[in-house]
């Protein structure tokens, strides 16, 4: 099922429940009931606990979009560190050039194509993907350089391979979702609670508050759900793609 499809359900069902819980509440108030007798300090509270749970939302969307954007960095600079090796192996010998060219597109292959759907699933990098990569980290790496030029080319050849292995590990570690159950359990009850309020102000049946009761409960449904989407940075719709690899490797995505 599409995710989309998910958070149009979830939030027609927060504004269905919402709405009905208003009407049905509405009907057991007096048409002589005063609601403009609600104490000042249920407003205050009131006032207290949106501006609460609003910074609360606030700091988890920024949170799980600066996880987002990192981890999108981390898939350029694998990229980037490949890409790089691909052209320093140019004062190489062709047939060491080629060998570790052929292994470096096998891999960023395999990464496009297998890996990534596999990380979004299993929340983890695969076997496959390390033992294509530590070919290549074979190949720079055990190769004697033979004159002066590829004496020089060596070493920052190696730094490549690292950085794209610090890379890679980075991308394994935020292949899952990165958001404790601790704070889910705290937006999903604030968000209970500032929903709730909605009654507390003892809302009636008129079409604007009906209006308003349902656009906030979406509203909430929204946000938590687009908490969720960044939440695991590889493996949601709103997620880090492989782009990177697909720009910088042109050959892969023909």
């Amino acid at each position: 099922m599409s995710e989309w499809l998910v958070l149009s359900i979830a939030m027609a069902a927060a504004c269905a429940v919402v709405l009905t819980i208003v009407v049905i509440n509405s009907r057991r108030v007096r048409e002589d009931d005063d609601t403009s007798k609600t104490p000042d300090v249920m407003d205050y509270m009131t006032m207290m606990i949106g501006v609460i749970y609003a910074i609360v939302l606030g700091l988890a969307i920024a949170g799980v979009w600066e996880g987002r954007s990192a981890a999108q960095e981390t898939v350029r600079q694998e990229a980037q560190a490949l890409h790089e090796i691909q052209q320093r192996v140019q004062v190489y010998p062709a047939e060491v050039r080629d060998r570790i060219r052929a292994d470096v597109d096998a891999y960023v292959t395999y990464v496009v194509r297998t890996e990534w759907p596999h990380m979004s699933e299993h929340e983890a990098l695969s076997a496959k993907g390390t033992q294509l990569f530590d070919r290549i980290r074979t190949d720079v790496s055990q190769y004697a350089p033979r004159t002066d030029l590829e004496g020089q080319a060596y070493q920052p050849l190696v730094d490549q391979v690292a950085a794209a292995d610090d890379a890679r590990g980075s991308r394994g570690q935020n292949a899952g979702a990165t958001m404790p159950g601790v704070v889910w359990f705290g937006l999903i009850i604030g968000a209970v609670v500032t929903v709730g309020l909605i009654f507390v102000l003892q809302i009636r049946r008129t079409f604007r508050e009906l209006l308003l009761a349902g656009l906030f409960s979406v509203l909430i449904s929204f946000l938590l759900f687009l908490i969720w989407d960044f939440d695991a940075p590889y493996g949601r719709g709103i997620s880090a793609t492989a782009a990177p690899f697909l720009d910088l490797f042109p050959r892969i995505g023909s």
